[in-house]
């Protein structure tokens, strides 16, 4: 099959498009024919090194954990999937190297739901690992109807689909923006603020008594902003530092556990019933995936990058 892989720790400049075997089907899990795969920035950061005190990583490294395509094969004891089905998952195992960056990649039904009917190949593929960030990060500081919700970096991939999530559970939600992305935030349900030096009075403009919750997407001074602004601070999450931690919050990193096999189904029928879809900032394909990273690494993108195969 071709792929995209690194044959050792590097940067885009060291991707290469290569012919690798097909991976193989354990039990549990199935062999998917890939239409696309989502880009995150997690992928470019693993591949540099950044995550080796904490990750197992083999070589060749096919990168790349969101996936949308075709059921081409079952393995032993995965009933729950059947060839020719359209499904779509967050294909994470305990070591990375057969991702889906490729033409096929294998994955345990545990990891996988049905694609969602009203989204293309491409927009499923941009939800998985954002999209179960924002809801995890959403479940653990127990936002419900009524709440008013501050998101850091409300407009990028993770943050656009903690918006829509939050609206649809009933929260009023306050999106923190660069000034381009403000009418895309208010597109998404969203109050938009600007970034920068006086955040924390303008958040306190439009909700003086402060907020329910706040979730940090972004890093920086994210957390510092929040934490003055929540009631309670165990309803602060953040996916970029475990300082949050310190201060009774919630450090999330996203897991493909079972209990998220029932997630991306939620977030299927969310998109379905017209509650939550992806913004495709770029599509580009397989070959070009070290022009994806350089895009993903710029932070100037809007929503999600995908590729396609």
């Amino acid at each position: 099959m071709k792929a995209v892989a690194l044959e050792k720790y590097g940067s885009p400049d060291d991707l290469r498009l290569v012919d690798l075997p097909e991976p193989k089907v354990a039990p549990g899990e199935v062999l998917i024919r890939v239409k696309a795969a989502g880009v995150n920035p997690v992928d470019w950061k693993l591949a540099a090194g950044y995550l080796d005190a904490i990750m197992e990583v083999r070589f060749p490294l096919i990168s790349g954990w969101d996936v949308a395509g075709v059921v081409e094969r079952v393995g032993p004891d995965a009933g729950e999937f059947a060839v020719g089905d359209e499904v779509y998952g967050y294909v994470r195992k305990d070591w990375a190297q057969n991702g889906a960056y490729a033409e096929f990649v294998s994955a345990g039904v545990r990891m996988l739901a049905k694609k969602p009917a009203s989204l293309s190949w491409e927009q499923a593929a941009g939800v998985p690992l954002a999209g179960l960030t924002a809801y995890q990060s959403i479940k653990r500081v127990g936002i419900t109807a009524g709440d008013t919700v501050l998101i850091h970096a409300a407009a990028g991939g993770v943050g656009s689909f903690g918006v829509q999530i939050a609206v649809a559970l009933g929260a009023r939600v306050i999106g923190t923006a660069s000034e381009r992305n403000h009418d895309f935030l208010r597109y998404l349900g969203a109050e938009p603020v600007a970034y920068g030096d006086g955040l924390t009075e303008r958040v306190r403009h439009l909700a003086p008594e402060g907020v329910d919750a706040a979730l940090d997407f972004i890093g920086g001074d994210a957390l510092e902003v929040s934490l003055p602004l929540v009631r309670q601070s165990d309803r602060v999450a953040s996916i970029t530092t475990d300082e949050v931690v310190e201060h009774g919050g919630h450090y999330v990193w996203v897991r493909p556990d079972s209990a998220d096999l029932t997630a991306l189904a939620e977030l299927a029928e969310l998109a379905d019933a017209g509650k939550l879809t992806t913004h495709v900032d770029r599509t580009l394909p397989l070959a070009e995936a070290a022009e994806a990273w350089r895009l993903s690494a710029s932070g100037k993108t809007r929503g999600k990058i995908v590729l396609t195969i």
